[in-house]
């Protein structure tokens, strides 16, 4: 599982890059613990993948959004399931720890993708 922090100021947006597997059945979910009203997660454009196989590992991104006012820390578990084996583990995992400061911005060396 990775994790990752970053800081981002309110209207600020983050990048994460997942990696798909629709074709086995899997989906990514999220759920945001901590001030969970400070931030915003949508599934964002996915790129063509030209040439993919049929069943081929897609990238998927979803954009996290820091909402006004700021000052506050969310956590975000994205969680790649199957829904038909809900006690099933997860194939994989990935948590996005997120600062919402007034003067934040991307954390350096982040380059805002995840």
């Amino acid at each position: 599982m990775e994790v990752r922090r970053v800081v981002l100021s309110p209207g600020e947006t983050y990048a994460v890059r997942l990696t798909g597997r629709g074709a086995r059945g899997y989906v990514w979910t999220w759920r945001v613990t901590g001030d969970a009203d400070l931030v915003s997660v949508a599934p964002g454009p996915w790129p063509a993948a030209p040439g993919a196989a049929p069943g081929a590992a897609v990238e998927l991104r979803y954009v996290v959004r820091a909402r006004p006012p700021g000052g506050g820390r969310a956590r975000i578990r994205f969680a790649q399931v199957r829904p038909p084996y809900p006690d099933e583990a997860p194939y994989d995992e990935y948590v996005l720890d997120v600062e919402v400061t007034p003067g934040g911005g991307v954390t350096p060396g982040s380059g805002g993708v995840g």
